[in-house]
């Protein structure tokens, strides 16, 4: 049986992210990626945004490593040339909800989220003067990133670092032992003093196959659909209405060339899937005008999904993160929006863990 030091499990943004850290502090690293390419799941399929850290609650694992994983990424980006662009959002609200956007300004400032501002309607539309809406919370430091690019980066860095990325080889089984983890992957038995299973989607079935590690959690799939508009740009910022149970409400994206895509929609799923139904494209089109009502008729087509993963059979989930008292086992449940954004924070974490005594 082959021996490594540390084995993490996913080649997604966070996996890669976490090879990264960890190679950086001195570890030996396989990153086992069961798919033919890294980031083929969620980290490819989004609206690659750069989240501020506003609608997390106070304290939450999503909250602590959106806002240390915003700062980390663009500082990130500027150094390795990684495009990006803060280019800010805006959340939209009709007249009457204009308290909601208030708590959320209470709930993000909380949370270490500088510069956001509640703008009335006047100020919103000498923004963006497509919109018509009653008022509008700005927040200054979202933007949007080129989520390839990003992954090629990290991988490049761990890589660097001594990093060796195993693609197809898809992890069967494991058993928590006292020296570390034992591992089938690939066709190949493995001894990992540590693992670290960050494979997204598959982290629940990844867990319910390592004996020892602990009861799968529950969990449901949100399948997240996205339209891309044909015609110029209508906005220069993100436009976001109130979030929705499960999501963040259809939003306006704008990606890194310049598209613009709207989504994602929430459709409960029974298990991954990515074809977009084009007949969705109505309550779109009536999502979309109730903050742009000049969006015209067939200017709207199936565009690509995403999707999400919810644990425990909740809507809107914290990220969890268990390891288990030797730290040979570290495993990330439920990595999902802001998960792009919050990789490098959550990848440092996993490493200081993993590293600690």
């Amino acid at each position: 049986m082959d021996r490594a030091d540390c084995v993490v499990i996913g080649a997604g943004v966070i996996g890669l992210a976490a090879a990264r850290a960890l190679a950086r502090a001195g570890r030996e690293v396989i990153l086992a990626e069961a798919e033919a390419a890294i980031g083929q799941g969620t980290s490819s399929r989004n609206s690659e945004v750069i989240h501020a850290g506003i609608y997390y609650p106070q304290d939450s694992l999503k909250a602590r490593f959106c806002v240390a994983g915003r700062r980390a990424l663009y500082a990130y980006c500027a150094g390795a040339g990684v495009p990006c662009r803060r280019i800010g959002k805006l959340i939209v609200v009709a007249r009457g909800q204009e308290a909601a956007i208030d708590a959320l300004a209470v709930r993000g400032t909380a949370n270490g989220v500088e510069g956001l501002r509640r703008l009335p309607r006047a100020e919103v539309l000498a923004l963006e003067p497509e919109l018509d809406v009653a008022a509008a919370l700005l927040s200054p430091d979202s933007g949007i990133v080129d989520s390839h690019a990003l992954m090629l980066a990290l991988l490049a860095d761990a890589e660097e670092a001594g990093a060796v990325l195993a693609l197809r080889t898809p992890v069967t089984r494991g058993r928590l032992t006292e020296d570390g983890v034992m591992l089938e992957a690939g066709g190949h038995r493995l001894m990992a003093r540590t693992v670290v299973n960050a494979a997204g989607l598959s982290a629940h079935r990844v867990a319910a196959a390592i004996d020892g590690a602990g009861p799968a959690p529950e969990v449901r799939f949100a399948r997240g659909n996205y339209f891309a508009y044909r015609g110029a740009p209508p906005f220069a910022r993100l436009v976001y209405p109130l979030p929705e149970v499960g999501g963040l409400g259809v939003h306006a994206t704008i990606d890194m060339a310049g598209r613009v895509r709207f989504g994602p929609d929430v459709e409960w799923i029974s298990a991954p899937g990515y074809d977009v139904d084009p007949g969705r494209a109505a309550p779109f089109y009536a999502a979309i005008r109730s903050y742009w009502p000049g969006l015209p008729d067939d200017t709207l087509h199936a565009d690509y999904a995403g999707v999400r993963v919810k644990l425990g059979g909740h809507a809107s989930p914290d990220f969890r993160i268990d390891a288990d008292a030797g730290r040979r086992l570290i495993q990330l449940f439920g990595i999902e929006s802001p998960g792009l954004t919050a990789s490098l924070a959550l990848g440092a974490h996993v490493a200081e863990r993993a590293c600690a005594g």
